[in-house]
């Protein structure tokens, strides 16, 4: 793995921004992983480095997108992390590195920021990439959590064994229950689970047929599951709200407008979702979830009880 980092207006990593020259073949042999500052507040810390040329995020941004097309151009398979400066701070303190060097910034790409969140550069624009890469930094420290929620469950001497591996096989088949419930078409599935003052939330995307077939993006449906699974196993109050948009007609002629959208919901009661009612549903789905204030309820949006989901086989 080759680390590449900004130092200065070139990676640290000798890579060039210019294309006049042809890369040896064996460069595209060998991938790359860029690390990125995206927020501001990140971008300000690093700044009191004095071998950290930039001062200004958007330039940065802008120069950083120019290394990611180099290195494409080259054929270099490129993933892109978050540079964590206090993550950063760390590091060197325990490497013992000094951290206002630009080999240090380098190590640290390599040893640490690859191992977490990635997103792969496939040519999109800075403007894109930086909240794909967000959105997939939170899902990682989101699945890091649940998963050591249902860790802490397995390691509890006065837990049954095997506790948190047995709430995860039930999660998964609550949600392979309930999308197959809501029946045929795109679904979007949000389940939220308390943690002290903050929440679990993962999204799931799935399909369902009419022959009750159900298509699930793996990575999505792992990272929900594994969240129920956590609300599961420790008896937590959470809830599963699921929006269903009806399948596109498929007779010639037919009306392809959009039809109404359907929001069911369920809360997690006894390691189990049970359904809401109606009224339950619609005081959920039109509730400001910071303010607890009404919110007007959505055009083209019917508000359904949840449908009733049955228990497994070892509970009944």
């Amino acid at each position: 793995m080759t680390p590449a980092e900004y130092g200065d207006k070139q990676p640290s990593t000798g890579h060039t921004l210019s294309t006049r020259h042809t890369a040896h073949p064996l460069r595209r042999e060998a991938p790359s992983t860029v690390a990125l500052l995206a927020d501001e507040e990140d971008f300000a810390a690093m700044r009191r480095y004095t071998t950290f040329a930039f001062d200004d995020h958007t330039r940065y941004l802008r120069e950083m997108e120019g290394l990611l097309r180099s290195l494409s151009d080259q054929g270099v398979h490129t993933t892109v992390a978050l540079f964590d400066p206090r993550e950063y701070e760390e590091f060197c303190e325990d490497a013992r590195l000094d951290p206002d060097r630009a080999d240090s910034r380098t190590r640290y790409t390599a040893d640490v920021a690859a191992l977490g969140a990635t997103v792969p550069y496939a040519g999109q624009p800075v403007d894109r990439l930086v909240p794909e890469l967000i959105g997939e930094a939170e899902r990682h420290a989101t699945f890091e959590w649940a998963t050591a929620l249902l860790a802490g469950v397995d390691d509890c001497p006065d837990c049954d064994r095997g506790r948190g591996r047995a709430a995860y096989a039930r999660a998964s088949r609550a949600l392979m229950g309930l999308v197959e419930a809501v029946g045929p078409g795109t679904h979007h599935v949000v389940c939220s689970v308390p943690v002290g003052a903050a929440s679990l939330i993962a999204t799931c995307h799935a399909e369902c047929d009419d022959r009750a077939r159900v298509r699930l993006l793996e990575s999505e449906a792992l990272l929900l599951s594994t969240v129920l699974a956590a609300g599961i196993a420790t008896d937590s109050r959470g809830g599963i709200v699921i929006r269903s948009s009806p399948p596109a007609p498929r007779r010639a002629g037919a009306d392809t407008g959009a039809g109404t959208d359907i929001v069911r919901g369920w809360a997690l009661r006894d390691g189990w979702p049970r359904p809401l009612s109606e009224a339950e549903v619609f005081t959920a789905y039109c509730t400001d979830a910071d303010t607890g204030e009404p919110v007007p309820p959505e055009h083209g949006v019917d508000y359904r009880p949840g449908i009733a989901l049955p228990l497994p086989e070892d509970d009944r």
